[in-house]
């Protein structure tokens, strides 16, 4: 397998951290990025500085995220992968949730991956080639009950993955969003996972839903080593998806809400056929 070189965004836990501990070990160049350099140093362990470059970075900063990318540039002499994995959880329903809650949401799992990807194309741009991997979430296509600004935020990355790899194709740079399911990692820790700070006790099946999912926490079926494995293959793909589904639950919540869709859409189709200006 081709030796590149990866630019890793929230790379001190989880999937990120899988994700670099397999690719130095094969050999590839790492340029992570986390809040706080000393995690991510320590979590990765005793590396090589020509085989991974430890970044620190605050990805609503234009200017930092910028200064990550031109130092990963300068060190590796360009950037054939990147991964936009920075992310957290945030459940709660709409009424509940602050507006300041739900923004800071939308910067870290939207903006921040959009800061990142209008930072790197022109390097791409000149190469004429790359692979953007935006790590979605199978809540982005199949929403589940308590987390709405969660699945929006999910959504919007899938939306904005589908499109931006039409407009890169001609450029040669392709484009994947992935949508896991529930893996085995920190995701569920207070530090990757909130709740809204106020409650209101009309949600009853909100907080069972939130229950349940959160007794999920060290037995979910997902393997992040596995998941780093699927990562690295579309990555040695010259017609990568442009979606992908990650883990057996995730493919199945994604078959049972495409039938579902294509149920409502058919039974609806009068209605929607009826707006139609007669000739």
């Amino acid at each position: 397998m081709e030796k590149k070189v990866w630019y890793i965004t929230g790379a001190s836990k989880g999937l990120g951290l899988a994700l670099i501990k397999k690719l130095l070990a094969e050999g590839h160049r790492v340029a992570a990025t986390s809040r706080t350099l000393p995690t991510l140093i320590q979590a990765v362990g005793t590396v090589s500085p020509d085989a991974f470059l430890p970044l620190e970075v605050d990805l609503a900063d234009e200017d930092s995220v910028a200064a990550s990318i031109q130092t990963t540039h300068a060190a590796f002499g360009r950037i054939d992968v990147v991964v936009n994995n920075a992310g957290y959880g945030i459940g709660g329903t709409v009424e509940e949730l602050s507006m300041e809650e739900i923004r800071q949401s939308f910067e870290v799992n939207v903006f921040g991956t959009i800061n990142t990807i209008q930072k790197v194309m022109p390097y791409l741009r000149a190469q004429g080639s790359g692979h953007i991997i935006n790590i979605a979430s199978i809540a982005g296509f199949a929403g589940g009950t308590g987390w709405s600004v969660y699945a929006a935020a999910k959504q919007a990355i899938i939306g904005l993955s589908e499109v931006l790899a039409q407009d890169t194709r001609s450029l040669g740079i392709r484009v994947t969003a992935v949508a896991p399911g529930a893996f085995r990692t920190q995701f569920l820790s207070k530090e990757s996972l909130i709740l809204s700070r106020h409650r209101i006790e009309a949600y009853k099946d909100v907080r069972n839903a939130h229950a349940r999912y959160l007794s999920i926490d060290g037995k979910q079926i997902g393997d992040p080593v596995k998941a780093a494995e699927a990562l690295l293959q579309i990555a040695s793909l010259s017609e990568p998806p442009t979606l992908l589904f990650l883990g057996s639950d995730a493919y199945h919540r994604a078959t049972e809400k495409m039938a579902q869709l294509n149920e409502q859409i058919e039974h609806w189709k009068p209605l929607s056929l009826s707006t139609q200006l007669a000739e």
